[in-house]
């Protein structure tokens, strides 16, 4: 029998070296074979550093949110628009439920929502340095960084401020008959506008101002604030978490400036990209772009974006100007002055001078301006160490306000670039549930405290008719850990915790723990049983009746996750319609070759030969085939994928940081390509074979002598 197989294999080769349309069929099947083994190796590894992206930076290997949901979680690509999900309350029993569950390793409780964050204009920021200069003059202080600070110092800080105001005043003077010349922006052309304008130039205004400088401040706050156009308005989006877990669980997070959320306290931690790209002086910003563009091999003389860059920074001063008091604009013309070898005066001018950047100066000019420049101007409209006010819509419609401390930026290693892992921020729990409307232990404690003062007790709802109705005394309802207006309930009432007090307090696990969360991450001990740990955490849930569902993270990544699965739906079709054309080749060829062959496979019917033989014969010549062109397009697409790893394929923009989880995809060759290509091939040589291969077996020896004569 062996020996029988050996004999056929033989014929076979020989068979596929003698016809012509044996090498045109090895040849389709060899592009097939290598395009599919290629395409899917990439693909493949594309899938594989999207998960790491996605795994790495929020979603975890799987997501858990409430079983009621409408909507679906999807954690990316939503913008403003978030799933309503609705809260889940009894995370603590969630949690030690599937903690149990094998190959679980960690739960990090989440809920993803977006904010608002507004930074005053310069005139805000100025005339509030005044205010506490003058509080602090007048034994006062409001800014603990002024107690102690001489009274002499306090004047000639005064003095520079207002300096810095009337400068300010001359820039808003240009913008307003700019205004009124282009028609454009109606409010800062409004006579009363022009009016507080026309007054606040004029030497007697300022000569009086400190003999009522609290009056003479509002005014300016209330008619000469609103002509700035500087204010704005900054999109967030974040997820509150347990930071320590989160931290512990996402090892790719690091902190880049600052520090981390000390633990068990309230804090914020914004994302680097988005500190640099939404917080930091455009013109910084404008020259970091084209630093790292012309690493990259872009130039500024050829490249439209750079030099739009770089007429935006020469042109756009006014930044740089608003922010320079009296004091800090002669030191800067001074140094500016000596640095480009002029005696220009207006600080305008030699700021443009110095911010037209060339191939040839830009990395001299760049050291300049950070050299000399940025130490007289805020760098960044949020700093590490700040305070920030977030607002956002609660659950129940209202809008409510949360201060909490910056404390630092951070970016996930691979991912610094990478706007859809570079746009979420993270905050701690205790500050999200209050900023979402949910009860916290905090308000918890007021409400306590509230009721000890007032005599109020608590009834149950069933009682509540009862108790309001009948002869006791004044009663409040139970409270839920529903959604709550804390600012109504708590007006005029009881003792409010103090913004020093809620950053100073340390909060206990179990006070994280026992609140809302929207969703949670589930990290695995073997991210390869992740559909056995989906489906052994929803059993749990059905059997414990916990109320939620697990999804993996590809779908919990929303309209990302789907991406791989449009990609593999690609590869598919177009290596289907190579191996249909290469099917349909080599049937007609099978064909025509069995019929040219009948003849020989009649004689050797008529000399003893069994039709299991002629049907051998023909179906192994096609498998040698399929098997010898097929081998070395696998070797073929394996050696390109090979090559390729060894220096990988670049990122070509900043979004597809996300997808190489990196700035370089690096292929690396599974074993299901070559699986599934082995498979195709063996369907397409078979099918191919199998009806010309039956015709062949059943040639009678009779037709064959006829053929003869």
């Amino acid at each position: 029998m062996i020996d029988r197989g050996v004999l056929l294999v033989r014929i076979a080769v020989r068979n596929l070296l003698a016809s012509p349309i044996n090498l045109l069929i090895g040849g389709l099947i060899l592009l097939g074979t290598l395009v599919f083994v290629l395409l899917g190796g990439l693909l493949d590894s594309l899938n594989q550093a999207m998960q790491r992206s996605v795994v790495g930076s929020l979603a975890g290997h799987i997501q858990i949110y409430s079983a009621s949901s409408k909507d679906e979680l999807a954690l990316f690509g939503q913008m403003g628009n978030f799933p309503d999900l609705p809260a889940i309350n009894d995370f603590p029993k969630i949690q030690d439920a599937l903690t149990k569950v094998e190959n679980v390793k960690m739960v990090v409780p989440m809920g993803i929502s977006a904010a608002i964050i507004t930074s005053g204009n310069i005139v805000d920021v100025t005339l509030e340095k005044l205010r506490n200069l003058y509080k602090a003059r007048d034994g006062q202080p409001s800014d603990p960084k002024l107690s102690g600070v001489p009274r002499e110092e306090l004047v000639l800080r005064i003095e520079s401020e207002i300096a810095h105001l009337r400068q300010i005043i001359k820039v808003l003077r240009g913008d307003v008959e700019k205004a009124m010349a282009d028609m454009v922006n109606t409010k800062s052309v409004e006579p009363r506008n022009v009016e507080a304008l026309a007054r606040v130039e004029q030497p007697a205004f300022w000569a009086d101002f400190d003999q009522a400088p609290y009056e003479n401040l509002e005014f300016l706050e209330n008619r000469i604030a609103p002509i700035v156009t500087d204010t704005s308005l900054v999109f967030l989006r974040y997820v509150g978490t347990d930071l320590d877990k989160f931290q512990k669980s996402f090892d790719r997070m690091r902190i880049i400036k600052g520090s981390p959320v000390p633990q068990g306290q309230r804090g914020f931690l914004i994302a680097d990209l988005m500190h640099e790209d939404q917080m930091k002086l455009k013109t910084a910003r404008r020259l970091d772009k084209v630093k790292d563009a012309r690493l990259n091999g872009r130039l500024i003389a050829t490249d439209d974006e750079l030099k739009r860059f770089v007429k935006e920074n020469r042109h756009q001063t006014r930044e740089l100007v608003l922010q320079l008091d009296g004091l800090k604009t002669a030191a800067l013309v001074k140094s500016l002055q000596a640095l480009l070898a002029t005696k220009e005066t207006s600080i305008d001018v030699l700021l443009s001078q110095l911010l037209d950047t060339t191939d040839e100066n830009f990395e001299e000019r760049y050291a300049q301006f950070y050299e000399l420049v940025v130490p007289q101007v805020q760098l960044y409209r949020v700093k590490v160490g700040d305070m920030l006010t977030i607002k956002a819509f609660t659950k129940s419609g209202y809008v409510q306000n949360v201060n909490v401390k910056v404390y630092g930026t951070f970016a996930f290693t691979g991912l610094e670039k990478s706007p859809l892992a570079g746009a979420t921020n993270l905050m701690d729990l205790m500050s999200f549930r209050e900023l979402f409307g949910y009860l916290t232990s905090d308000k918890a404690e007021e409400l306590k405290e509230i009721q000890r003062a007032t005599g109020a007790k608590a009834v149950s709802r069933e009682n509540a008719e009862a108790e309001l109705f009948g002869e006791d005394a004044e009663v409040v309802a139970e409270a839920t850990p529903g959604v709550i207006d804390p600012d109504a309930a708590l007006a005029g009432t009881g003792r409010k915790l103090r913004e020093e007090d809620l950053i100073r307090r340390v909060y206990t696990q179990q006070h994280l723990d026992d609140g809302v969360v929207l969703h949670a991450a589930v990290m695995l001990e073997d991210p390869s049983r992740i559909d056995e740990a989906i489906a052994r955490i929803n059993q749990v849930s059905q059997e414990q009746h916990l109320g939620i569902q697990a999804v993996s993270w590809q779908k919990a990544s929303g309209i990302l996750g789907q991406i791989i699965n449009v990609f593999r739906a690609l590869l598919f079709v177009a290596v289907g319609i190579i191996f249909i054309a290469a099917m349909l080749i080599m049937y007609l060829s099978v064909l025509m070759a069995t019929l040219q062959r009948t003849q020989l496979f009649g004689t050797m019917r008529a000399i003893g030969a069994q039709r299991g033989l002629i049907l051998s014969m023909v179906l192994i010549e096609s498998l040698v085939l399929g098997l010898l062109f097929g081998g070395l397009g696998m070797l073929a697409g394996w050696g390109v994928l090979a090559a390729i790893a060894t220096t990988g394929i670049a990122a070509p923009n900043d979004v597809m940081y996300f997808f190489f989880s990196g700035p370089r995809l690096i292929p690396q060759l599974s074993t299901w390509p070559l699986v599934v290509a082995l498979v195709i091939i063996l369907v397409v040589t078979i099918g191919s074979t199998l009806l010309p291969a039956l015709m062949a077996m059943r040639v009678s020896p009779l037709r064959a002598m006829q053929a003869d004569e």
